[in-house]
């Protein structure tokens, strides 16, 4: 059974380990573990049977209007069970007076957005 929390204070580095698949640039599970202490919101899924995270989501925000969710990811694993779908609207409920919410995603996983009532935008990155 998966279970989901948005407290990290008993998160351990330990648990944080397989993500990033496919990055040009490894995070490591205590780089991993430092990116869910620097942002201002996180939603986590935790599998009762081993209390490991399968899946998180991150989200930065000013607060007032304007928000950000860099950050989704589910383990290869664990996709297609709706844990990235509960996770984004979790955060999305932590979200709900905010004016902007955005996220920057591939092409490929626009129509999983759109589905949690997000619209394709056009917009300008940097990615190192």
């Amino acid at each position: 059974m998966i279970h989901y929390t948005d407290s990290i204070s008993n998160i351990s580095a330990q648990q944080l380990s397989g993500f990033f698949v496919g990055w040009r640039r490894s995070v490591s599970p205590s780089e991993h573990l430092e990116i869910l202490r620097g942002s201002d919101h996180v939603v986590l899924a935790l599998d009762d049977c081993t209390n490991q995270a399968v899946g998180f989501i991150t989200v930065i925000t000013d607060g007032v209007i304007a928000a950000y969710m860099p950050l989704l990811e589910v383990l290869p694993e664990y996709q297609g069970r709706g844990i990235g779908t509960e996770l984004v609207r979790r955060a999305l409920d932590k979200l709900q007076k905010m004016h902007m919410i955005d996220v920057i995603c591939d092409p490929d996983v626009q129509a999983f957005y759109a589905r949690l009532g997000m619209v394709p935008w056009t917009g300008m990155i940097i990615r190192r």
